[in-house]
């Protein structure tokens, strides 16, 4: 019986990680497939970690791992200890706060299921799905790191930034993932590309942005660190 691995990188997220575990808990996944919620608390310094455990007390017929880091490493390290300790046949990341939506994981599994795909992105610039009307200088910046992604990738992604990427799970565990903060979507971007004869597809996906003011931590420093990487790890081994 084939099992997908949700990954939950955390930090200080107590006021949505109950709203989002219940919300992966309640999918129903295509071919009867099962779910792994590995959870990663960053070293939150807020409730989430009584949250999640008493959430885990809450299900014990749901496979959970949880995994709290020793500092406060990043948004990256925390996803490479999910990696690690992933279990399931394919592997996604899902952000803690409300931004995007666990229904749709099923709209993700679909290319990989019927062998189309080894990795599945969701664009959130394609399709009919809906999305919070947000900042114009986030989507523009979204746009450029996808665009210069591409040319030095030579893939044709319309979302490279997106948190939504469904991996086979020997995928991404073979690939040495560096980056310890938002650095890990261009690196997995620029490694997979790299793979000979990886298939990769795109389906749309719904967006529910939040703003800072409601928890959104990427800023702009991020968008530099971003442009770096896509050089970097494109252009060197």
């Amino acid at each position: 019986m084939s099992k997908l691995t949700v990954i939950i990188p955390a930090f200080n997220e107590s006021k949505t990680i109950l709203n989002i575990l219940q919300r992966v808990l309640d999918v129903d996944l295509a071919d009867n497939i099962q779910k792994e919620i590995v959870i990663v608390d960053d070293f939150s310094t807020d409730t989430t970690q009584q949250v999640v455990q008493q959430f885990i007390d809450a299900n014990p017929n749901q496979e959970f791992q949880y995994f709290k880091m020793d500092k406060n490493r990043g948004k990256g390290a925390a996803i490479h200890k999910g990696i690690d300790l992933a279990s399931g046949d394919y592997v996604i990341v899902q952000d803690a706060d409300l931004e995007y939506d666990p229904d749709e994981y099923n709209i993700l599994l679909k290319p990989i299921l019927n062998g189309s795909s080894d990795v599945v992105y969701g664009s959130r610039f394609i399709g009919g799905k809906p999305h919070r009307v947000m900042f114009f200088g986030h989507t523009l910046g979204n746009k450029f790191l996808t665009l210069l992604s591409n040319i030095f990738t030579n893939l044709n992604l319309t979302d490279m930034e997106t948190c939504y990427k469904l991996f086979k799970r020997d995928v991404i565990k073979n690939l040495d993932l560096k980056e310890q903060r938002f650095g890990f979507e261009p690196e997995v971007t620029a490694k997979i590309a790299k793979i000979k004869g990886l298939k990769i597809m795109e389906v749309g996906i719904s967006y529910y942005g939040r703003t800072y003011q409601e928890g959104k931590k990427i800023g702009w420093k991020d968008a530099f660190r971003a442009i770096y990487c896509i050089i970097k790890y494109n252009l060197f081994k």
